[in-house]
């Protein structure tokens, strides 16, 4: 058994498209070598790696917030999972206020139907005390906020 995988050897032990493989790798979310032929060699870490991909994008992370992850860990072996404690315990507070997030929406969701105001400066769902004209002018309420906000 070879310690290198190719593309498709990947894709198929990974459950992730060839193509998802060679844009998280132009992502500079994976790396690989060129065999003499030119063809794409990962090394079988990547298989956790990938891992470790899908499970941050699963929590709503960004590919930046998913590189800087991956640059944590060691090059050239499998994440452990001491590393993936260590991972997954700095990605819980995204999660938890996501969480709170969908548990405030469905909470409210039938009352802000149900009242009919349609008004953002009142709107106590969507823009409770009107902290969105804080932010400037524009469409706020459609921008993804950073992680830190």
């Amino acid at each position: 058994m070879s310690d290198e995988l190719t593309v498709g050897e990947l894709a198929r032990r990974s459950g992730v498209a060839a193509s998802a493989l060679r844009f998280y790798e132009s992502s500079g979310l994976l790396t690989s070598r060129r065999s003499e032929g030119g063809q794409r060699r990962f090394e079988r870490a990547t298989l956790r790696r990938v891992a470790v991909i899908r499970a941050a994008q699963a929590v709503g992370l960004s590919l930046d917030e998913i590189r800087a992850a991956l640059d944590a860990l060691p090059a050239g072996r499998t994440p452990t999972a001491r590393d993936w404690e260590r991972l997954s315990s700095g990605w819980r507070r995204k999660l938890d206020r996501r969480i709170d997030e969908l548990e405030r929406l469905r909470d409210n969701l039938t009352g802000c139907i149900g009242c009919g105001c349609l008004s953002l400066t009142q709107c106590s769902l969507l823009n409770p005390g009107d902290r969105i004209a804080e932010q400037g002018p524009g469409a706020r309420i459609l921008q993804v906020p950073a992680l830190d906000d």
